[in-house]
């Protein structure tokens, strides 16, 4: 009996051993098969997850971020206990105690399992597994990739120290609302600093792994009450904070940014702009997409914020004010169903309008009166009286209806409006107090345009204005927009006649031009449609002079202007047509702008920048624009009185001479010639308009001595302005509201004058040398290069090989002076000489005068 029974529990022990040695092996045959082509686990100890990139002003200030995953990577030292403790009792209480996989835990969840048959179901994974889940790893739920998990941890727990692995944890984690990592998910639910968080918010955060929508703050608040509830207690549990912490904090309410207690971090930055936009679309290009939105780039940004809003406001002020010369109104094209007008507010928010414009209110039209229209504003409470857009606000307009006809000109505000309608509008104040007078109507205008400013020496854009309003148009007209210059392209085909022999004194002649080419007979026309006969170069680039500029440029050969053009990088390549010197080939508005800098700068070559400095996630600079050498700043101190001295690199791209001729010849544009009515600022300036045929696109472009800046208009889609439209009239004003601001920030001086060359007198409407003491109005202060013979006038002319014309006028007025009667000019000799009003070139031999 005693050897039966030691038979029996013989065997049956033989029986369990061999169980055992028979699961352990079979586990471990398991475990070898699935180990065999793991992914590398060592990979993660040089992991860098991928976390927002953002772009500061220069005072440092957060402008804007871009990221396709929202993350900000914060180091395991910098994150707070309090955080690390909450997801740790949360997630994984025995964090510091298992090696990768956590075998009391999983017996725990198996026996829950049981017990509640099947009810509740938790996890058993460690952090360490779950961070080989989200790293390595597919989501799937399958025994498969379980036993990965665990092997893979196995391996994590032996080459990265605990501490490391959590940090990958808090970083990489996803929190619901597009934030990974405790740091975004903090910014994103109470827009605060993870420092700032109570034991109820980290607890609420670290509610959210398994299920981040599941514990919306709002939309599912009671479960992720209870769930807070839960973590806390585990919290005081395991002694990161007390019994009595634990249940006041469950007690308070959850507030939150979706719930609007808190504001959301992104209504802190400004509204996203075609500057920093622009930024995004070159470093993209620079650095790749995958590296710009997920880098963690720290951006520092040219732009000067208070400019670039004057900017905007300039650029819109243009804008509205030739599109409400139209007197056409269009308004949004967007209505509110009557049914949803009783509570009108939602509707209104999900209405997609522009909400960028300054000033400007998105409003809804909720009753027509007899004369007036009641209208409710987002963002503004009622009154009593409630607001309204009163009939002589509408005055202006003529309703655009659905089949392109006009309606009537409105005389009460229901002409224009209809309840319901979704309309922009603005509060008009009084000029003497700023007081408020109504509310007024707005629309964005059909027509469109671009603006930038930069400085003239380090090529710093200041500011850039793409369009009306970026949230309406993301199409960047100041770089993406290709249009004709038109006439603003003149000045490279007067640099290359100033580099190639002529002089700001050389005659040349204004008369009609026949060529014919293969699509027909071309005849360019001056903008007046007259011809002015023999005249100064400087007052053909002053009054903006077609035949004179087509003149010139058959004289020195297209091919030169050609090189001209694109050594300035306004086009690349330039075809060399004839037409083209009157600006037909198209470029941009940022090309134009950046090479007028170069003429400003006294023709050194500048490239322009949206970014100063460029730095990776460990704060390494990658990118700096400014290359020049500082070659004192290393002195412990300056003689006193003394400046630093900067060592430029920079390549000449025309002579200094011809660069401050031009400047000089285009400080006439302003003073006298096309844009005279527009500009005046308190310090020295040039510019040159342009205005395409047809008028379907106008420009102007100008600089101080240390800014330049320039603005077009036109339709997207190119059709005329109408025949008033001009740069001079639509552009230039806009440059002059800008450059107020600019100039009264930034100053000006005089134009450097370069060595090389001397002052002479001319005539200005003949090209005479006068005598040093000559003085009157049609005396001009020239500067001439060293060598360059100033006596030119009349016995020098330029035709460009066409044929003058018979008997053009001797001297003709032009566009900015007032003919009549006798002229009476200085001659080179220093006499007074009579030009009688009808004279001519049949005249010559009597006059004696050159």
């Amino acid at each position: 009996m005693v050897r039966f029974i030691g038979s029996f529990f013989g065997a049956i022990f033989t029986a369990v051993t061999l169980g055992i040695l028979f699961g352990a092996l079979t586990i471990g045959a398991i475990f070898w098969m699935y180990s065999r082509d793991l992914p590398s686990h060592e990979s993660l100890s040089q992991y860098t997850p991928p976390t927002i990139s953002r772009i500061y002003s220069g005072e440092g200030r957060i402008i804007d971020e871009f990221a396709q995953e929202r993350r900000l990577f914060v180091p395991i030292e910098d994150i707070p206990d309090l955080v690390k403790h909450a997801f740790i009792a949360a997630e994984d209480k025995n964090f510091y105690a298992h090696h990768g996989y956590d075998v009391t835990g999983m017996a725990a969840a198996f026996r829950d399992a049981i017990l509640t048959r099947g009810q509740e179901l938790r996890g058993a994974s460690t952090i360490t597994q779950q961070v080989m889940k989200n790293f390595l790893l597919s989501g799937d739920r399958t025994g498969e990739r379980k036993i990965k998990e665990i092997i893979l941890a196995t391996r994590l727990e032996e080459t990265l120290s605990k501490d490391k692995i959590l940090e990958l944890y808090l970083n990489e984690i996803f929190l619901g609302q597009n934030s990974y990592g405790v740091a975004a998910a903090a910014q994103t639910y109470f827009n605060k600093p993870l420092s700032a968080l109570t034991a109820g918010e980290t607890a609420y955060l670290a509610t959210l792994p398994k299920a981040p929508s599941e514990m919306h703050p709002v939309r599912n608040k009671d479960r992720a009450l209870e769930r807070r509830a839960y973590v806390l207690n585990r919290m005081a549990e395991d002694g990161y904070i007390t019994r009595d912490q634990a249940r006041a904090e469950a007690e308070t309410p959850l507030l939150s940014v979706q719930n609007g207690d808190y504001p959301a971090f992104r209504e802190a930055l400004p509204p996203r702009n075609y500057f920093t936009d622009e930024i995004r679309r070159q470093l993209s290009t620079t650095f790749g997409e995958a590296e710009f939105f997920g880098g963690g780039l720290s951006i520092r940004a040219t732009v000067d914020p208070d400019l670039q809003e004057v900017a905007a406001k300039a650029l819109r002020d243009g804008l509205e004010r030739y599109d409400r010369s139209l007197g056409i109104w269009r308004g949004t094209g967007k209505t509110i169903a009557a049914d949803r007008l009783a509570d009108w507010r939602p509707a209104l928010v999900e209405t997609d309008v522009p909400r960028d414009i300054a000033g400007w209110s998105p409003a809804v039209v909720l009753e027509l009166g007899e004369n007036d229209a009641r209208i409710g504003i987002e963002g503004v409470e009622d009154d009593e009286d409630g607001h309204w857009i009163p009939a002589e606000d509408v005055t202006w307009a003529r309703k655009l209806n659905e089949d392109g006809s006009l309606g009537r000109k409105a005389r009460v505000a229901g002409d224009l409006l209809a309840v319901g309608d979704v309309v922009l509008v603005r509060a008009v104040t009084s000029d003497e107090d700023g007081s408020f007078v109504r509310w007024s109507l707005r629309q964005v205008p059909e027509v469109q345009g671009g603006f930038m400013a930069m400085d003239v020496f380090t090529g710093r854009v200041i500011a850039m204005q793409g369009g009306f309003s970026y949230q309406d148009s993301v199409f960047n007209r100041a770089t993406q927009a290709t249009r004709q210059p038109g006439s603003s392209f003149k000045p490279f085909v007067y640099a290359a006649a100033l580099d190639n022999g002529f002089t700001p004194g050389t005659i040349v002649v204004d008369a009609p031009i026949e060529v014919e080419t293969a699509q027909g007979l071309w005849t360019p026309k001056n903008a007046s449609n007259k011809f002015y006969g023999p005249t100064p170069v400087r007052t053909g680039i002053e009054q903006s002079r077609n035949l004179m500029t087509v003149r010139i440029a058959q004289e020195i050969g297209m091919e030169t202007v050609a090189r001209y053009a694109e050594r300035f990088g306004v086009y690349d390549p330039m075809r060399p047509f004839l037409a083209n010197s009157l600006g037909a080939q198209e470029t941009t508005l940022f090309k134009m702008v950046a090479a007028y800098a170069m003429f400003a700068n006294g023709g050194e070559r500048v490239e322009p920048t949206l970014v100063d400095r460029v730095q990776d996630r460990f704060g390494r600079t990658i990118y700096r624009h400014d290359q020049r050498e500082c070659v004192d700043c290393r002195l412990a101190s300056l003689d006193p009185g003394a400046g630093v001295t900067i060592r430029s690199e920079r390549e000449r791209v025309m002579d200094a001479v011809t660069a401050y001729q031009l400047t000089s010849m285009m400080e006439g544009v302003v003073s006298r010639g096309t844009a005279a009515r527009a500009v005046n600022l308190p310090v020295p300036v040039a510019g040159k308009t342009g205005t395409t045929n047809d008028a379907k696109d106008v420009w102007f472009i100008g600089y101080t001595s240390n800014i330049v800046a320039g603005c077009y208009m036109g339709y997207d889609q190119p059709r005329g302005l109408g025949s008033g439209a001009s740069g001079g009239g639509m552009c230039a004003p806009v440059f002059q509201e800008f450059m107020e601001e600019a100039v009264a920030r930034y100053g000006g001086t005089e134009f450097r004058v370069p060595e090389g060359g001397r002052w002479v007198k001319l005539d200005r409407f003949t090209g005479a040398l006068l005598p040093d003491d000559a003085s009157g109005p049609n005396v001009q202060v020239e500067y001439f290069r060293d060598g360059v013979d100033g006596i030119i006038g009349l016995d020098m002319m330029v035709d460009g090989g066409f044929a003058m014309g018979s008997n053009l006028p001797l001297f003709a007025y032009g566009e900015g002076d007032s003919g009549g009667g006798e002229t009476t000019v200085t001659t080179a000799t220093g006499e007074t000489a009579v030009i009688p009003e009808k004279a001519d070139f049949g005249t010559l031999s009597s006059g004696g005068l050159y």
